[in-house]
């Protein structure tokens, strides 16, 4: 028995390496191994005699021989071929017509009739129980698409998959209905699950997208927020200009107090008077610009109900409502959380009043900045000139001094 296994091994292997179409890429040789390793596993947990056993291991080998000649009568090809075959090699003409039958059984929608049959249809089936059932599965659904059969999509191959667990497919052997069945089912439950997953996921995507396409409120919402945030960042960019022109102005004019105002008692140094003045003077203006710059400006703090009920007064800055009462300003709050166009409109008044003041302090910061600028230009222009007129002085001073010498001593 265990010889002519071997050679009904060798005879489907070369068969199937020669004459099976390279498109079948689930039903060739290694699905045939699965099937004869699952045959057997059913052998040895059942009571099949020798000749049944000798049937079924010929049968589990032979059965999708077939594919070489048809796709479409395949079942019938198979039992031809292997009749053929068993035929040649001398095995029992009761045998061989076991054979034929029992592949013949495995076609679709044919119910077993005996043990031998239901024992290969549940060993041809036994991938659905197996942990590379999703790997098996895909190899069919590529298969069908190589074919020009099918072009499932991984959703309806679902759908066939689930259709053929719950409907078309079942065990008949003792050994499967214990032993495969509930793997059959944890599959089966995985499909659901990722369907009822993917189903609830799609819904969700299409909520989203139906309201964003409906609303545009998020795209809103995210406006003012990204337009305000960027306003607050310029007007931090541009509080840390002044204080940094505050600063350099702050250290000059220490300097010019601590070290050129002390000179100029001297009479030699009066030069100095007014570049000192003129450094000072642009030094101070440049500070007392950054302070303006930076001064805030603080409103009356307070408002009506009717200011509210005629949604004049914008409760999202402080300076309207930091003289009001709690109670007032949780009832002008609530008033304005019950009606969305009084926030989008509290969000614009914000919007547009830190423009106003962002205009404010960049025209005077660009103006500070001119200012300190020209200071600068001006003080060196001035203590260059008048140091140069120093140094004219003195030489024509020295001049004085030694005419005055010779002249008196000539006469």
């Amino acid at each position: 028995m265990t010889q002519l296994v071997e050679k009904t091994n060798d005879f489907i292997t070369q068969l199937l390496d020669n004459e099976l179409p390279k498109e079948y890429i689930y039903h060739n040789y290694v699905h045939t191994q699965r099937v004869f390793k699952s045959t057997k596993e059913i052998i040895d947990n059942s009571s099949f005699s020798d000749e049944e056993t000798l049937v079924l291991k010929l049968a589990a080998l032979l059965h999708d021989v077939g594919y070489t000649k048809s796709r479409d009568e395949h079942e019938e090809e198979g039992a031809l071929i292997a009749i053929d075959f068993l035929t040649k090699e001398g095995v029992d003409k009761h045998i061989v017509d076991q054979v034929a039958q029992t592949i013949r059984a495995t076609k679709m929608g044919v119910d077993p009739s005996n043990d031998l049959e239901k024992a290969l249809c549940d060993s041809d089936a036994s991938h659905f129980a197996k942990s590379y059932f999703e790997e098996a599965s895909e190899y069919l659904r590529q298969e069908l698409k190589l074919l020009d059969i099918a072009d499932h999509s991984l959703d309806s191959w679902r759908e066939c998959n689930i259709e053929m667990f719950t409907t078309k497919h079942q065990y008949y052997t003792d050994y499967a209905i214990k032993n495969w069945k509930p793997k059959k089912d944890n599959h089966l439950v995985s499909m659901l699950n990722e369907k009822k997953k993917l189903k609830k996921a799609r819904k969700k995507e299409k909520l989203k997208a139906k309201l964003k396409d409906e609303s545009p409120e998020k795209g809103v919402q995210s406006m003012f927020r990204i337009t305000l945030r960027n306003h607050i960042k310029l007007s931090d960019i541009a509080d840390t200009k002044a204080n940094i022109l505050l600063s350099v102005n702050a250290i000059i004019v220490s300097l010019a107090l601590s070290n050129l105002i002390p000179k100029l008692d001297n009479p030699s140094n009066g030069y100095l008077i007014v570049p000192t003045v003129v450094f000072i003077v642009f030094s101070i203006a440049s500070m007392v610009l950054s302070v303006l710059a930076t001064r805030p400006n603080v409103t009356r703090g307070k408002f009506t109900r009717q200011d509210v009920e005629e949604k004049k007064v914008n409760l999202l800055f402080f300076g309207n409502f930091h003289k009001m009462s709690l109670t007032e300003f949780e009832w002008a709050m609530n008033e304005m959380m019950n009606d969305k166009e009084y926030i989008y409109s509290a969000l614009t008044k914000d919007l547009y009043f830190l423009g106003l003041v962002l205009d404010r302090k960049y025209r005077i910061l660009r103006i500070t900045y001119t200012v300190f600028i020209i200071g600068i230009i001006a003080s060196v222009i001035a203590f260059a000139v008048f140091f140069r007129m120093q140094e004219v002085d003195t030489v024509v001073s020295s001049l004085q001094g030694v005419a005055s010498f010779i002249v008196p001593a000539l006469s």
